[in-house]
This record gives structure tokens, C-alpha cells and sequence, in this order.
């Protein structure tokens, strides 16, 4: 079954959020000197995003060693909820975006690990999930040999709005 939905205009991203059980907080400040998302023109690019639930990191460690490929996805998942929770935050509502643009995912993993784009569908399907057409992207995934806090994957989004 395609992560697509047929419509965006059908559901309103947050309509369609809720109807996965999924809510978006409020973007948190990052510790470091920079904000979590910017506008340049009709883009809006997020500061990379770690898997933070309820102020806590779903799990440590790396993808093919500690982590399973799944554990991967679920965190790429919750990365993409807080690029949209950082994305609202910059244009006030998430109807405004009229595309996913591009979805750049770092996983930590070791040198023998090749699954980064499988990874990398966590965060995807959700965005086919709550945006349908609108949510088709470009997208890299890279694998790394770690991340901050030890964090499995890191995300970023370009929007256009």
C-alpha cells in the first residue's frame, strides 16, 4: 500500500496528524545558537531534528548495531514530527505548505550498515501519510558515525509554502 495519500487537499495536515494519533508540540529552542526553523523567501529549511519525545530521545546508539532497522524508522518518524512542529512554529499553520521539497536524514550507523534510505522511510511515509502528493520529496540519507546526544538519525526539511 502506497504512504501516499490521493489528496492533500482532502485532509488538513493537522486533521490528517491527528487521525495517525500524532500531535505537534511546541518547537523547542535549541541549546546551541541557532533557531529551529528560517523562511527565505517561499522556502522554509529546518535546523536538523533529533527524535525527541516529551523531552526525551526515543533511543540512543546506532542503526545496525544497537539499534534495529525499525527503532531507525520509528525515531526518523518523530524527527519529521518536530521539522513540522519547528516548520508551524515559523508560518503559524502547516495548510500554508504547498510542498515537501526535500528531506535530508542522518543515521548513525557503522561502516558495514547500507540500510540508511530504509531508515529514511520513517520519516517519508509519514510525510505521504499526513501531506499525500504535496508530501513526495527529494531526499538523501547518509550515514554517519554519530550524531549529538548519541542520537540514531537527525532530520532536516525544506518546505515551499
Amino acid at each position: 500500500m502506497s504512504p501516499w495519500r490521493a489528496s492533500a487537499a482532502a485532509l488538513a495536515p493537522d486533521v490528517a496528524l491527528a487521525e495517525l494519533g500524532l500531535a505537534l508540540s511546541e518547537a523547542e529552542l535549541p541549546a546551541a545558537t541557532h533557531v529551529p526553523a528560517v523562511r527565505a523567501g517561499t522556502l522554509v529549511f529546518t535546523s536538523g531534528q533529533l527524535p525527541i519525545r516529551e523531552g526525551e530521545l526515543l533511543a540512543t546508539g546506532r542503526v545496525g548495531d544497537t539499534l534495529g532497522v525499525a527503532d531507525g524508522q520509528a525515531c526518523a518518524q518523530w524527527c519529521a514530527i518536530n521539522a513540522l512542529s519547528a516548520i508551524r512554529s515559523e508560518i503559524g499553520d502547516l495548510g500554508q505548505v504547498k510542498r515537501i521539497v526535500k528531506v535530508v536524514a542522518y543515521v548513525a550507523s557503522g561502516p558495514l550498515f547500507t540500510d540508511q534510505a530504509l531508515v529514511a522511510n520513517g520519516a517519508s511515509e509519514l510525510l505521504g501519510k499526513v501531506f499525500g502528493e504535496v508530501g513526495r520529496h527529494a531526499r538523501s540519507a547518509v550515514g554517519v558515525s554519530a550524531l549529538p546526544l548519541d542520537a540514531p538519525v537527525e532530520l532536516e526539511l525544506v518546505v515551499q509554502i
